[in-house]
């Protein structure tokens, strides 16, 4: 591009921003007259007829640039945008395509695509186009403002076409599930949200050991733990032990406890933080005497339990704290060789717990088992801390023989 035809564009674009759109055209023009093939020319040029609502002209100019260069993503879109207006589905969705080929996760080109694939009546064409546009979006928070209409109609949209499938899909399986009155169906129930667009599957993330081909349970049956009936039936008297310690608070510490050279990410707000706070019974491995002389009924069921046992890492026992208005952010655990288990002692309402895509209030006194190597989180929206018994028991699909093995390999 030489000294001229700079010049001329430069001298446009200084016009275009005095809104003289006159002496811009001009120095277009000139521009082109120095070189006939200087594509911002062009482009230039179409986005003025564009903006005195001639979109023949602006097509002819874009058309232009993108066979003097075929590979800048904007001109694309200018393309298409000249083409809805003159009403050419066709030409507007092929350009946007080659927009979309070569920057896939253009925005405006996703979004525009969804929009003209509707105004065609390619309903289920459009709900993918859209539904691409949420998952390079995610739930970012921090978009401009112009960009939430046109993410809200996404979305709508797309929640739209998940709900009436589900209806499609739950007219169909309510035949299967009547003809297997006793079947447990959850798995069942699980596919066909997915399939919906309505779950995301989650996977086993152990940040240390991963046992292979154990399948990635969010929470556990309860037929697994037939032990359960002991330990809820404690749920008093454990309770009551943990208030008499809630007195002075002496042994709850913080339980996320990094040191100042880790890098903490997710948990810097919780990092030596007693908004999450721990009193140990068992921790790893060991009995925590003090504490556990201090809670006598709890330290005599600790004992009837089949907890983890690996040497020097497990079991653990402990009461955890949740302070108000706190929120422990989604995590993984270590080995999906081991499960945890929670007794809910204290629940405020507005408490919640999420494993991979199931999510559940805890209630005083229902235990359950969770795979914690899936990821999960908790939440205490209340104005009172809420509080729980957690324990470390053996994944319990692992067989004897397999535990056994696990104990030798840590």
């Amino acid at each position: 591009m030489n000294n001229d035809v700079e010049q001329a564009l430069a001298r446009a674009s200084e016009a275009r921003r005095r809104g003289d759109n006159l002496a811009a055209k001009q120095w277009l023009e000139q521009a082109l007259a120095a070189d006939g093939d200087c594509g911002p020319a062009h482009n230039s040029l179409g986005l003025l007829a564009l903006g005195s609502r001639d979109p023949g002209a602006a097509a002819s100019h874009f058309v232009r640039a993108t066979e003097i260069d075929p590979n800048v993503p904007p001109v694309w879109l200018n393309l298409a945008e000249a083409y809805r207006l003159l009403d050419r589905a066709d030409d507007e969705l092929n350009a946007l395509d080659r927009a979309l080929s070569l920057e896939p996760y253009l925005f405006p080109a996703l979004f525009r695509k969804g929009q003209a694939l509707e105004r065609t009546g390619r309903g289920g064409d459009a709900v993918r186009a859209y539904r691409a546009l949420l998952s390079i979006v995610g739930d970012r928070k921090n978009l401009a403002p112009q960009l939430q209409a046109p993410l809200e109609h996404a979305r709508r949209i797309v929640t739209a076409a998940d709900e009436s499938r589900v209806e499609r899909l739950s007219g169909s399986l309510d035949a299967v599930l009547a003809r297997f009155p006793d079947e447990d169906f959850e798995r069942v129930r699980a596919y066909a949200e997915h399939l919906a667009g309505r779950r995301k599957i989650y996977h086993h993330e152990p940040t240390a050991g991963h046992f292979p081909f154990l399948p990635a349970l969010e929470f556990f049956p309860r037929s697994l733990t037939p032990w359960f009936d002991r330990l809820e039936s404690a749920t008093d008297a454990v309770r009551a032990e943990l208030i008499s310690l809630w007195q002075d608070e002496d042994g709850f510490r913080p339980y996320v406890r990094f040191d100042a050279s880790e890098p903490v990410n997710q948990w810097a707000e919780l990092n030596h933080s007693p908004k999450w706070s721990a009193f140990f019974l068992l921790e790893d491995g060991q009995r925590v005497e003090s504490n556990l002389a201090r809670c006598p009924d709890t330290a005599r069921l600790l004992d009837t339990l089949p907890m983890l046992d690996i040497p020097g890492k497990s079991p653990t026992a402990m009461f955890s704290i949740l302070k108000p208005k706190t929120r422990i952010p989604a995590h993984t655990g270590s080995s999906n060789v081991r499960s945890t288990v929670h007794l809910p002692l204290v629940v405020p309402e507005g408490c919640g717990f999420r494993v991979g895509a199931t999510t559940r209030p805890w209630r005083v006194g229902e235990a359950w088992a969770f795979d914690d190597t899936i990821e999960h989180e908790a939440w205490n929206n209340s104005d009172q801390p809420r509080a729980v018994l957690i324990l470390d028991i053996w994944n319990p699909l692992l067989s004897g023989a397999e535990r056994e093995a696990v104990r030798v390999l840590g």
